[in-house]
């Protein structure tokens, strides 16, 4: 099966980045295919290589980015959400990149499911 991933959270203020990548995870050690994670709304600081968690947290930010460099995985971050936040291309962790919402319905239409990750 290929997947399409949308995360609407934050990596420090709700769960659903954490759920979000343990999918993807099990999703691939099983075989099936990540093609695309879209961050939107908060989910945007998924990409910030400025943010530094504490030594006892996980580093969100670098899991995604070595998950999607390891697996092909299209990792994009919302143009419009990212500059609502002050993301911009300098703070974005390698492997990500900004695009607009079509990339969102692209997932949608071209992967067999589309899992929302947040509200």
């Amino acid at each position: 099966m290929k997947f399409g991933i949308l995360v609407n959270e934050g990596p420090f203020t709700h769960q659903a980045s954490d759920s979000a990548y343990r999918f993807a995870e099990a999703a691939l050690a099983k075989g099936h295919e990540v093609a695309r994670v879209f961050f939107y709304n908060d989910g945007v600081y998924n990409s910030n290589k400025l943010s530094e968690p504490q030594t006892d947290d996980r580093n969100l930010v670098a899991l995604w980015a070595e998950l999607g460099k390891a697996h092909g995985i299209d990792l994009v971050v919302c143009v419009a959400a990212a500059l609502r936040r002050g993301v911009k291309d300098e703070i974005l962790q390698e492997g990500f990149r900004i695009s607009g919402l079509g990339q969102l319905v692209e997932a949608g239409i071209q992967n067999d499911r589309l899992v929302v990750f947040g509200d």
